[in-house]
């Protein structure tokens, strides 16, 4: 009480033109002369925006946040000034005090950003920015309405939401003509200090330390702080948007984008600061810095606000789909309610060792963040099984369905017991197949779906190819058929030889031809010569490289026959013609064209047993003559 008093007399004296009764509306004091109550929601009706030419220090607002529950609770609020392009050109920023016992006690809090700032009953912005950490006063940034309302303004809104998007912003030009008092902007220049987004809490809810840390190191994007603490709502894959759950959205509420959904979840919230019957707007600030997106839009529940000098945040239940995010911009992000986003469905079946079982998501369709979350999401799901161990193998075998191309296959091994983590090796295995085509700047279509099927073996599969050799004689003719003899050492296992067959093609001339026995790694880079003028990958290359890729538990025999070898779009042509070489040899620089002076030619094949490493090359001597066989 003795508080209001003193911000009443003291309002006054600062702006005496204003009148008391306006002022104690302002700080929020009663006719009494009493505080307002700091109790729930909901925050007013509002009847317009409060223009920032009127913006000034000493002004005493009311922001609105969840700290506990669903409910919004007020805080006072005390203008400091006006940071004029504190955010960039023409983009100013209210620099202002919180008050009250929550506030005091938390600290500005991850999640609070977009809690919105009313004088009286108008909406004058969002709480959005903060001043370094380890501050010993509650000292906020606001991002006035009139540049967050630039969103709702955007050509793909309706025509309805632009024409009053265009009034705010004219009037915004002209605000920012005006000239406003600095603030403390020099004061925090000369600490060293700067104001910043408030960080957004990245929830990742069913994922493992292990996998929580591998995101972090993966995923660098300012003003998300992953955090463990938080779970998941009602939100499932395929959910449609919940009416009645739509309708308990206000402003102040927690709100959610949801990143991954389904068996896990990922997902970023903040506070909705102003919400009409088609669409919202929250944060005040971007959170991915990605302009257009396609994200579900959930209710939240704050669980408990956790007080931290270094990190204060809100742990966050989510709640139930109400729409789809779909702007992402520098003021705010914008959503639509009742709206359905798109998202890439990846489903994964385990077998092998233990239970079996299914992880069943959905992913964002975003460039530069869903290669990541295809690969920590498949990291987890084989993370999550008690009978995992640091000797467990996987085969990760399965199709990525894209629009407008057949399948592209998945084919992938790890085995335990190597310097990294197994689980990790194929899981990034299987991304990088899922990055080429995703990146692919011929992909036109949307990737329609993932499914993986995971084979866990319960021993380290690594095997050795110690030696080579030939049963027969080294002295041949065109036409025979060989024999030859690998020497295979799995791990920590008893030597097997493996004998081959293969046949000589009728074509070789008279000479010296070698025999490569190899793993499959080595057989596909001998069949994907480097090119002399690099270029991107088209996406038939990629998906004809993929196709022809050699399964990983075979050791394979190939002949390397002294004859011109051509590698275009993807394709290997073996025994090439020196006519069509010598055409291709003078556009090599230009286009994707290698060639190769041996060419290569896949002959035969065996089981190892496991996951094979290692060649040895054998020489054959090709005589004149028929053949012996």
């Amino acid at each position: 009480m003795r508080w209001a008093a003193a911000a009443l007399i003291l309002c006054a004296i600062a702006a005496p033109e204003r009148g008391l009764a306006a002022v104690a509306k302002d700080v929020g004091v009663a006719n009494d002369g009493t505080a307002a109550k700091d109790t729930g929601g909901p925050p007013p009706s509002i009847t317009g925006f409060y223009p920032l030419s009127q913006v000034h220090r000493g002004l005493m607002a009311t922001a609105w946040t969840v700290f506990e529950g669903t409910r919004p609770e007020p805080m006072q609020v005390e203008i400091l000034g006006i940071l004029r392009g504190a955010r960039g050109p023409g983009q100013d920023l209210i620099l202002a005090r919180l008050r009250g016992a929550r506030p005091e006690y938390t600290g500005v809090v991850e999640g609070m950003s977009g809690s919105p700032v009313y004088v009286g009953d108008k909406l004058m912005g969002s709480l959005s920015y903060r001043i370094g950490q380890f501050s010993k006063e509650p000292i906020a940034g606001i991002t006035p309405i009139a540049q967050m309302l630039e969103v709702k303004d955007l050509p793909d809104q309706g025509p309805g939401i632009r024409d009053q998007g265009s009034e705010i912003g004219e009037q915004s030009s002209e605000n920012r003509d005006q000239e406003h008092p600095a603030g403390d902007q020099s004061a925090l220049a000369e600490a060293g200090m700067q104001m910043q987004p408030m960080e957004t809490p990245l929830v990742m809810s069913g994922f493992s330390p292990a996998a929580i840390e591998f995101w972090r190191s993966h995923v660098q994007l300012p003003g998300l702080e992953t955090v463990a603490a938080g779970g998941m709502g009602e939100s499932q894959t395929g959910d449609e948007p919940d009416k009645r759950a739509e309708k308990m959205l206000e402003p102040g509420s927690a709100v959610s984008a949801l990143l991954v959904r389904g068996d896990l979840e990922i997902s970023a919230t903040c506070t909705v600061t102003y919400i009409d019957p088609k669409q919202l707007l929250a944060c005040g600030h971007p959170v991915l810095q990605s302009g257009p997106i396609s994200l579900p839009m959930t209710t939240a529940e704050v669980v408990a606000t956790l007080a931290s000098p270094l990190n204060a945040f809100k742990i966050i239940n989510t709640g139930a789909t109400v729409g789809a995010f779909t702007e992402d911009r520098e003021s705010a992000i914008g959503g639509v309610l009742g709206a359905t986003a798109h998202m890439i469905p990846m489903h994964i079946t385990l077998e092998g060792a233990g239970t079996p079982g299914n992880v069943n998501v959905e992913i964002l369709d975003q460039p530069g963040l869903t290669p990541q979350a295809v690969e920590v999401v498949l990291f987890e799901s084989l993370l999550e099984r008690n009978q995992s161990t640091s000797e467990m193998s996987y085969h990760v075998t399965g199709t990525i369905d894209l629009e407008g191309f057949p399948p592209l296959p998945v084919d992938s091994w790890s085995s335990g017991g190597e310097t990294s983590s197994a689980q990790l090796m194929v899981a990034a295995e299987a991304a990088a197949r899922f990055n080429a085509i995703y990146t692919n700047s011929e992909r036109r279509g949307m990737v329609r779906g993932v499914d993986l099927h995971v084979e866990a073996i319960p021993r380290r599969l690594s095997v050795a190819l110690e030696s080579a050799r030939l049963v027969s004689s080294d002295l041949v003719h065109a036409g025979d058929t060989v024999e030859v003899e690998a020497t295979l050492r799995p791990w920590q296992q008893a030597v097997r030889n493996v004998r081959i067959r293969i046949k000589l093609p009728d074509r070789l001339e008279s000479g010296n031809v070698r025999l490569l026995v190899s793993d499959a790694a080595t057989l596909d880079r001998t069949l994907n010569q480097p090119k002399l003028a690099p270029k991107a990958a088209t996406m038939a290359s990629v998906l004809a490289r993929a196709r022809r890729t050699h399964a990983a538990d075979r050791v394979y025999v190939s002949i390397l026959a002294p004859e011109t070898q051509a590698g275009w779009d993807g394709e290997t042509l073996a025994a090439v013609p020196l006519s069509m070489a010598n055409a291709l040899e003078t556009v090599r620089s230009t286009d994707d064209i290698s060639l190769n002076g041996e060419s290569a030619e896949e002959a035969g094949d065996a089981p190892a047993g496991g996951l094979l490493s290692g060649f040895q090359i054998l020489n054959v001597h090709i005589d004149t003559g028929g053949g012996l066989n």
